[in-house]
């Protein structure tokens, strides 16, 4: 089954802690709201793509473990050393969710690209498949935002892979850098109008258009950033919806 209409979900949300470190994590809500928008509740494919950290095998394997016993079905592509499925384009157009981790942003997309990577995930996109994810892999839907993959210090990012035209924000609550360096680059025109969101929150695109926010919980929003003629940023909170599925 696939989404009714091309669908990203775009988060600064993801699995439910563990007490016993990645291993013990939890398929989080915004995973439960994937495969909804998906049609498959049922048993959802979901492959997880972790090139934003270079596929490490403990990442990997606390995905697998998130899921095991649940009702996803789960998978992974891995790009280190080299591809883990012999057929990349059938493996990732047979899901239901596409699940994309946290890291460097700008090493991800180069990556992709590198193995035609952006290609089939803009089919898969157009095809139904839910395309989600969390830091980097919330930016690199839109045409760029604020990252650290150059450095501690936030930098601007303008290589996403565009399809929706706008910048996005990460972690807006979580680290201190984060709104300042997205108003900053909002304000300097190294970053167009575009969408931020606290941690828990993510954003849901059909098409290109964004028609709501979500969080996990009850505290986290969106926000719409639009620069001004006298090139000041202003800041709008958008209505955000709590999930309500089980953890």
């Amino acid at each position: 089954m696939t989404a009714d209409a091309p669908t990203i979900l775009a988060t600064s949300a993801s699995f439910e802690p563990g007490s016993y470190g990645q291993f013990s994590m939890r398929p989080g809500r915004i995973h439960r709201f994937a495969a909804e928008l998906s049609g498959n509740l049922r048993a959802p494919r979901i492959c997880g793509l972790y090139q934003a950290t270079g596929d490490p095998e403990a990442r990997i394997g606390g995905f697998y473990a998130a899921f095991a016993g649940t009702e996803f079905v789960a998978s992974h592509l891995q790009l280190f050393p080299m591809p883990n499925v012999d057929d990349i384009r059938f493996h990732l157009l047979s899901q239901d969710v596409i699940w994309v981790g946290g890291g460097s942003v700008a090493n991800l997309c180069a990556v992709w690209r590198a193995h035609g990577l952006d290609e089939i995930l803009h089919e898969a996109w157009q095809s139904g498949v839910v395309l989600s994810g969390v830091s980097a892999g919330s930016i690199c839907w839109h045409q760029g935002g604020s990252t650290d993959s150059f450095g501690s210090e936030l930098r601007g990012f303008t290589d996403g892979l565009g399809w929706l035209p706008y910048s996005n924000g990460v972690h807006y609550d979580g680290e201190v850098q984060r709104r300042p360096k997205m108003h900053e680059l909002i304000a300097n025109g190294t970053l167009a109008d575009g969408y931020a969101t606290d941690d828990g929150a993510g954003l849901l695109y059909r098409g290109t258009e964004l028609v709501e926010v979500v969080a996990d919980r009850e505290g986290p929003s969106g926000y719409e950033l639009k620069r001004a003629a006298d090139g000041s940023v202003t800041e709008t909170p958008l209505p955000t919806r709590v999930l309500l599925y089980d953890a």
